[in-house]
């Protein structure tokens, strides 16, 4: 998730206010991205989890201009339609599968099983009023234009219109309930343009915020530290560029592999003993390359480092973990 301040969170918060308005009465749903990163969500956190990874596999500008890898965590190396799986999402498979995949009770429930290829090379467009637009869906019969996506929401059982659109670097997905448009692809043309008259000068001026204070796809790195700090309170995530992530040898990885096996093994115990009490942890794994894994959580944060020029002593390690908390995690997961 992106890292704002606090002028451009209001800018945000403004422009994320006109678009769960926009369909009158009903309560439309969104997300913002700022290149491959999340700026804003007002859905649940599994639905957060598939439309972001689908957005950025196939919807932010690097994906629509280069069709090549995105330098987001959310892919490593080629597309692949099961890129993710496991613990990042809550049910794995395919998240063509997940998205858009509905029981045949829903609304339009037949309309939404028969999409079967969601991750399609070079399937969505930029249309000249700013807004993606696909013919993955097919096409409206009244009308011979691409209809407009639907996707099935976890959390509220809910068929939603998909309506991406795009500024510059910026991405805002406007999700609308289906059952609140009465005059199908018509009524959705007039919710677009109803965006596009009430939020222009919100989304130009959040794309100059963001803007302003980016510092680039290598912005939050830190020499000598492979790292990950997730910060469950604040619902925000920084990690090193994935760039600076591929130098890591085979080794540091496996260890890295393990330490997450540990840690998540250590979650478990301390909720099964003591339910609803977090408990401060701190594993720390050698790899055969001399490198350190090492995880600190401790008051809902979590931090995973690789140190792969650490020496051979983990007192060295453990004071470069020290040095980087109190640099750059105002002293959360010092010892002291």
């Amino acid at each position: 998730m992106l890292t704002m301040g606090r002028e451009a969170a209001i800018e945000v918060q403004s422009l994320v206010s006109v678009l769960d308005s926009c369909a009158g009465n009903s309560s439309c749903y969104s997300m913002i991205l700022f290149h491959d990163l999340l700026v804003s969500t007002t859905l649940s956190p599994d639905d957060t989890i598939n439309l972001f990874t689908y957005a950025v596999l196939r919807l932010s500008p690097n994906a629509l201009s280069s069709g090549v890898n995105s330098w987001s965590y959310i892919r490593r190396g080629s597309t692949s339609s099961h890129f993710v799986s496991g613990s990042a999402l809550t049910h794995s498979g395919p998240v063509s599968e997940q998205i858009y995949h509905s029981s045949d009770t829903s609304p339009v429930g037949n309309n939404i099983n028969r999409v079967t290829r969601a991750l399609q090379h070079g399937k969505w467009y930029k249309g000249k009023d700013g807004f993606l637009v696909t013919d993955i869906w097919g096409v409206d019969v009244g009308s011979l234009v691409c209809a407009t996506p639907t996707v099935w929401l976890q959390q509220t059982e809910e068929a939603m219109y998909l309506c991406p659109y795009q500024f510059k670097s910026l991405t805002l997905i406007l999700l609308i309930p289906v059952s609140s448009i009465l005059n199908g692809e018509q009524g959705v043309a007039l919710v677009k343009q109803q965006l596009l008259e009430n939020a222009s000068l919100k989304i130009l001026k959040v794309e100059e915020k963001l803007s302003k204070g980016w510092g680039g796809e290598n912005a939050y790195h830190v020499s000598g530290y492979r790292y990950l700090l997730v910060d469950g309170d604040r619902n925000i995530s920084r990690a090193s560029p994935p760039g600076k992530v591929t130098t890591l040898a085979k080794e540091s990885l496996l260890a890295l592999s393990k330490l997450r096996d540990e840690v998540d093994l250590e979650k478990s115990r301390a909720k099964r003993d003591n339910a609803g009490c977090e408990k401060d942890l701190e594993v720390s794994i050698r790899a055969k390359n001399n490198a350190w894994a090492i995880a600190r959580i401790t008051g809902g944060k979590e931090l995973y480092m690789v140190l792969e020029k650490a020496s051979e002593t983990l007192l060295y390690a453990s004071d470069a973990v020290e040095k980087f908390s109190n640099r750059y995690c105002n002293g959360a997961f010092s010892l002291d």
